[in-house]
């Protein structure tokens, strides 16, 4: 049978499963890297605030936009309508799919998933749910004192997304007030290394979002994962604990 080769994008640039595609060498390509980029970090986003950010001609950001959507590294949505529905389709928001999320590397492959089925057949449940305690507090330990030094949940959680985006993540914090939520901070990694591998084994997240609050010093709610097709994993950090939840300190032991 002919060996086809790896597949190329648009750009010209050759794409193997999992590789971990940089800025493109040529002008177009980095353009359309950055372009992607944006759509990782904050979509879903318009095409408008694409050219906007990049101070790029709106003509140019369609054209790459196309691209990624031929490519199927990108997908559509409608955006909210806000007000009375007028004439005319709505605008319509990009986001990156999980083949344009793989232009930014994975850190996982079949193997990962065939060795966790593995783990999961002959050693039990506890043993899935033990090694991903362990993946985790190998990722949040390195950067635990940086976090526990800021001052209440919401600056931990700013702390902790720029140790997180250190590792991969593609994360940020923003203070948000009153919500059905409640205030505080949430926390978004528009990032997963390890999203495909999550979507099988949510044991994943669930420990993910217990070492966070451990790490916080306080109750967390994971409110949307990559694993499920969200655009971003978000986690509200609250301001305060809830009434009847005693607060913690940030190494997970109870204040005093």
């Amino acid at each position: 049978m002919k060996n086809s080769g790896p597949t190329r994008h648009r750009d010209g640039e050759p794409r193997h499963p999992g590789d971990v595609v940089p800025a493109q060498a040529t002008p177009e390509g980095r353009t359309r890297h950055e372009v992607a980029r944006l759509l990782l970090e904050d979509g879903p986003i318009a095409a408008g605030v694409v050219a906007d950010r990049l101070g790029i001609s709106p003509t140019a950001v369609r054209r790459h936009l196309d691209a990624l959507l031929a490519d199927g590294e990108a997908e559509t949505r409608d955006a909210p309508r806000r007000g009375p529905r007028g004439r005319g389709r709505p605008a319509k928001l990009f986001l990156l799919t999980e083949t344009g999320r793989a232009r930014f590397g994975h850190a996982y492959d079949d193997l990962a998933v065939s060795a966790i089925r593995f783990l999961a057949e002959h050693a039990g449940e506890e043993a899935v749910r033990a090694f991903a305690e362990s993946r985790v507090a190998a990722l949040v330990e390195p950067h635990r004192a940086a976090v526990a030094e800021a001052d209440g949940p919401a600056h931990r959680a700013e702390a902790l997304a720029a140790a997180l985006t250190r590792e991969g993540y593609a994360a940020s914090a923003r203070q948000v007030g009153a919500s059905a939520t409640g205030a505080g901070a949430q926390l978004c990694q528009h990032h997963c290394p390890v999203a495909h591998v999550a979507a099988e084994f949510p044991q994943l997240c669930e420990a993910e979002t217990e070492a966070f609050a451990r790490l916080l010093g306080t109750h967390v709610q994971r409110l949307a994962t990559i694993a499920r097709g969200d655009a971003a994993c978000t986690t509200h950090v609250p301001a305060e604990n809830p009434p009847g939840l005693q607060a913690k300190a940030p190494d997970g032991g109870e204040r005093e």
